[in-house]
């Protein structure tokens, strides 16, 4: 009629059980969501001809885009040339056409760093620090920064600078 308890099924735990551990998690949880892309192919062409009308070229063809990054040094506030292959907001395949929206969960004057230009006059950065900007992770910037210096090692050697 009386069965013993085992371990596990002990309705009181024993004391040691109770201490906390104080070690941060190594892990830590993404605070931005995730960028999103948008397949050219994927996209109608009732779709894209609502888009052309809704946001018309013609509002803006008059104004002058700047050429140089000398052009936009002065300006102040957020760049309103989103199209700018330099500017954070999103990212344009040329190949494809695709669209990577970068932070979907904000508008463009919503940023506090918008040119990738701008971030890079500032200065030498953390990996965190420029992950939060691109809303990349820590290892995903070391990854393309590797690549990059692996790039620039070819072409050093190429060019017989090493």
């Amino acid at each position: 009629m009386f069965r013993s308890l085992s371990s596990w099924e002990q309705a009181d735990p024993p004391a040691t059980s109770t201490i906390a551990i104080d070690r941060p998690s190594r892990r830590r949880r993404r605070t931005r969501p995730r960028s999103q892309t948008i397949a050219m192919k994927r996209v109608s062409r009732a779709e894209r001809a609502a888009l052309a009308q809704q946001f018309p070229i013609s509002d803006v063809e008059h104004v002058p885009r700047p050429v140089t990054r000398a052009d936009c040094r002065e300006q102040v506030g957020p760049c309103p040339w989103v199209a700018c292959k330099h500017h954070l907001y999103l990212d344009i395949n040329p190949l494809t056409g695709s669209i990577k929206i970068n932070f979907p969960d904000l508008e463009p004057w919503e940023l506090k760093h918008t040119c990738a230009l701008q971030v890079a006059e500032a200065g030498a950065l953390t990996l965190e620090q420029v992950g939060e900007i691109t809303n990349l992770t820590r290892e995903r910037v070391r990854q393309v920064e590797f690549v990059g210096l692996s790039k620039l090692g070819t072409v050093a050697i190429r060019a017989g600078l090493r």
